[in-house]
Parts: C-alpha cells; structure tokens; sequence
C-alpha cells in the first residue's frame, strides 16, 4: 500500500480507512509526539531515518509484515510534502521490497489533509473532508528494474491526483 504524504493526519486517517490488516512506516521521531505517540508505537514500523542499522532492521521488519499477510503501509515521498505539485519524487524503498517480494503495490490517495491541517500551522485543525481512494494493483513485471517501477507508480498516482483534485 503506497500512500502520498500531506500532512500529519496522513498516518492517523490512513490506517484505520485501508480496509485490511496493516502496519505503516514511520519516523521513529514520530513516536515522541504525545497525541500520535501510542498510535505510532502500536501501529508502525518506526525507523531512524539517519541510522543505516535502523534502515536496515525496519526493511527486515516489512519483509516480515508482508509473510504475515498483513499490508505495509509506506509513504513513498518520505516526508510530507509541502509544494506545490501534486507529490514529492518518490524513495526506492517500496518497490524494493515489491520487486523482491513480488507483492503488489495498492496505489492509495489521500485528499484534503493538507487543508484538515494545514502545514505550518501545528495542530490546529480546520473542518474539511477528507478522501482516500484506493486505485488498482501495480504487480511488478518479469525484469521490471526498482526505478521502472516506481517511475511507473509514480505517473499512475500523479495523473490520478491531478485529474481527481
């Protein structure tokens, strides 16, 4: 399950509306957040993105995830993203794990959370609603390299941001 990232409800709305079993990447920092805390404890794979160590076990932990039959939730773009266009170029992560796995991807959009909680503005909300629409699975191709398929993820879920936005 590949997720765009906008904001900090992101993680929050994300996993309770993907209609199976999951776990999400997140920033171990993210863990230190009061109100997030125990959602992002009970419910990621927390990693700290500058330790190579912690890289490494958190791709062990998500390999292990998926032969449970649960769903990996991961938000290619690594951070939120602040720009203006419609996602951040996405990390190799994901569809390292896919290629090696074999997993399909479930491209999933999330609308609005960016005007819900706009960046910048620490946690005050605004009343908005919000979206998630779950597009069909991307099963990696016999010899697909990692940056063909994600190259090719990345246009499915652009084009359908911008022509659902």
């Amino acid at each position: 399950m590949l997720c765009n990232h906008n904001s900090f409800l992101d993680i929050p709305v994300s996993s309770p509306a993907i209609p199976y079993g999951n776990k999400t990447i997140a920033k171990a920092e993210m863990a230190k957040i009061p109100i997030f805390s125990a959602i992002y404890k009970a419910g990621s794979i927390l990693v700290d993105r500058k330790s190579e160590a912690s890289r490494v076990e958190s791709y062990i932990r998500m390999k292990g995830v998926l032969e449970m039959g649960l769903h990996m939730c991961i938000y290619p773009e690594g951070t939120r993203n602040r720009t203006s266009a419609p996602l951040k170029s996405f990390h190799n992560g994901a569809f390292k794990l896919s290629i090696e796995t074999g997993k399909s991807i479930i491209p999933a959009l999330i609308f609005h959370t960016k005007k819900a909680l706009p960046p910048g503005k620490g946690l005050y909300f605004l009343p908005h609603p919000l979206e998630m629409h779950f597009l069909p699975e991307v099963a990696p191709k016999p010899g697909e390299t990692m940056e063909e398929l994600k190259n090719r993820v990345f246009e499915i879920m652009k084009d359908y941001f911008v022509k659902n936005s």
